[in-house]
């Protein structure tokens, strides 16, 4: 292999999940754009002609037969003398199906490699739909170099990247699917520049983008030269195609460095992911618009906000739906919350709506006192309406309850949980502040919203109260959000046990309290919409809990198994019984 040079464009790509037809469209536009460029070799991301992850859908014969049709009538366009492609798709083999990486060149479906290593953890589920591949060797690519192609999960342990080492791989091209959550991209580096210290060989990162359903992928891809130093980093958030140089000398791959576009971090990150989950869902699933109720407190104006950058104003209507208890600073804020995102603001007062509720339950429940069950009333009806200007119009209802909500069931099912997506689902109270204090200074590349405050300051100096009765706020039934947040990380992100929370600082009862409102609102997570993941564990893939549920933490501190009552523990499979 004599070839010195090697030009090779980097697609980060958004697919929508069974679009076939639609990927292939944007396969194809992507390789006229690397053809102009004059690429040799076009990558795409994992699952790229399908999208990611396609869960049972990859299952279906049919669907498994149209990912092929597609492939094999891209490789065919191939033999134009244009650009190769490097083509994620699932396929079947001897009866088993894979998640395979093909190489299209010169008319012909030139070379597939398989995924090894098939993640069953968080919220993936390969394992469950795939079979693994065999350790691969490297593709040769046109007689001037061998591509390593380590699939996503195949970069995380050693074994398939010294695989491809030993076997002769000159650069190694990973495709992925890999879900943002806050602070990954640290991690993805972290494994990175360990395999190119290992292999000794350059490495080209190459992200999905999009939102699909609660994960948003963040793309963020990027190129690693042999010696360790960033060489390319494309943007997040956002679909981008790169073309990158690579030349040959003193028998090494060495890319020449190009742009690093500046990668959003933390809160910024947070924000973004929620802006393009939501406007993806919201695009991929036909709606033409969304309608949310906007109560003049701080989750409703964050998600109005987001819906604003996400699909534009003339695609956002707001509704405010006041009964006796809503204050009328409630009532200015929320209209001004509107009037500076700019979008259609309606209001539908559920005084009438609500009383004839009341009067046809009047008679059951004679001789009984006021208490939760008429609140959840008020919240019913404002849901009620909601859902009908939903069908009405063809707008998706976004939901918009916090998870420190979700957490603890301060939520009323059928009415505001109703809902098509919820854009702020892992987001804690104590962050919602800091995103509206944000986005109030900042907005997203490509958000549709307009610059400067667009959540009044007031919004957030209020005590937040649902405003179902006279004087409430949410500390009636909860902790203080710093101390409810705090707790909340350590049982759901952490899983740890009440006696180390309460070792944190945190009042015995308190925890308890909070760990008996997180096990006894799983019925109501299980029925909420579907929402945007930012933190390690959400609430819906990454923790799956029995609804029916019996045990709590006793509190009492990790346990010290007695070791001399395990007798043959560890001890193989050697010994004799008698019975």
């Amino acid at each position: 292999m004599t070839a010195t040079s090697l030009r090779l464009a980097l697609a980060q790509f958004n697919p929508t999940i069974g679009d076939i037809c639609g990927n292939a469209d944007k396969v194809r536009a992507a390789r006229r754009i690397a053809s102009d460029a004059g690429a040799e070799l076009l990558m795409l991301p994992e699952l790229s002609l399908c999208g990611y992850p396609p869960e049972d859908l990859v299952l279906k014969p049919a669907f498994q037969d149209a990912c092929r049709k597609a492939c094999e009538a891209l490789a065919r366009e191939t033999g134009d003398g244009g650009p190769a492609v490097l083509l994620g798709l699932p396929w079947t083999e001897g009866g088993k199906l894979y998640n395979a990486y093909a190489l299209l060149d010169g008319g012909l479906i030139q070379s597939v490699r398989f995924k090894v290593a098939l993640p069953d953890y968080g919220t993936f589920d390969d394992s469950r739909v795939f079979s693994p591949g065999p350790l691969p060797g490297p593709v040769v690519f046109r007689d001037k170099v061998r591509l390593g192609l380590p699939i996503c999960e195949d970069i995380w342990s050693e074994e398939v990247v010294e695989c491809l080492a030993e076997t002769g791989a000159e650069i190694l091209l990973a495709p992925n699917g890999s879900p943002y959550r806050r602070d990954v991209g640290d991690e993805r580096m972290n494994v990175t520049v360990a395999r190119v210290v290992e292999s000794g060989l350059p490495l080209v990162y190459l992200n999905q983008l999009g939102g699909q359903d609660e994960l948003v992928f963040d793309g963020a891809s990027f190129v690693l030269a042999a010696d360790r130093t960033l060489a390319h980093q494309l943007p997040a958030f956002r679909e981008a195609l790169v073309v990158t140089d690579w030349a040959r000398e003193a028998g090494q791959w060495r890319v020449q460095s190009g742009e690093i576009a500046a990668i959003e971090s933390g809160d910024e990150a947070d924000y973004a992911a929620c802006v393009l989950g939501l406007r993806d869902y919201v695009g991929k699933t036909g709606f033409s618009g969304v309608v949310l109720g906007l109560s003049g407190g701080l989750d409703s104006a964050l998600c109005a906000a987001i819906a604003v950058d996400a699909l534009g104003p003339e695609r956002v209507t707001c509704v405010m739906m006041p009964s006796r208890f809503t204050a009328q600073q409630s009532l200015d804020d929320a209209k001004a919350c509107a009037k500076a995102l700019g979008v259609r603001y309606e209001t539908l007062p559920i005084a009438a709506p609500l009383e004839g509720f009341e009067a046809a339950l009047a008679g059951l429940f004679a001789g009984t006192r006021q208490d939760v069950t008429e609140e959840n009333l008020q919240s019913r009806t404002r849901g009620t309406l909601l859902m009908a200007l939903s069908n009405k119009f063809g707008w998706m209802l976004v939901t918009t309850g916090n998870k420190s909500e979700m957490s603890c069931g301060y939520a009323t099912l059928y009415g505001d949980m109703n809902g098509g997506f919820n854009p702020i689902k892992d987001v804690y109270k104590t962050q919602a502040f800091r995103l509206a204090q944000l986005r109030n200074q900042w907005k997203p590349a490509g958000a549709l919203g307009p610059d400067g405050v667009v959540i009044p300051e007031s919004i957030m100096a209020r005590p937040p109260s649902a405003e179902l009765r006279e004087g409430q706020t949410d500390q009636d039934a909860l902790p203080p959000y710093e101390v409810l947040d705090a707790i909340l990380a350590c049982l759901i992100e952490r899983e740890m046990r009440v006696a180390d929370i309460v070792a944190l600082g945190h009042e015995r009862e308190t925890v308890l309290a909070v760990e008996r409102l997180l096990h006894r609102a799983e019925y109501k997570r299980r029925q909420a919409a579907p929402g945007v993941k930012v933190t390690g564990r959400n609430l819906g893939r990454d923790r799956r809990y029995p609804i029916v549920n019996a045990f709590s933490d006793p509190g009492e501190g990790a346990y010290e198994p007695d070791a001399t009552l395990a007798k043959g523990v560890g001890r193989g499979g050697g010994e004799s019984f008698d019975f």
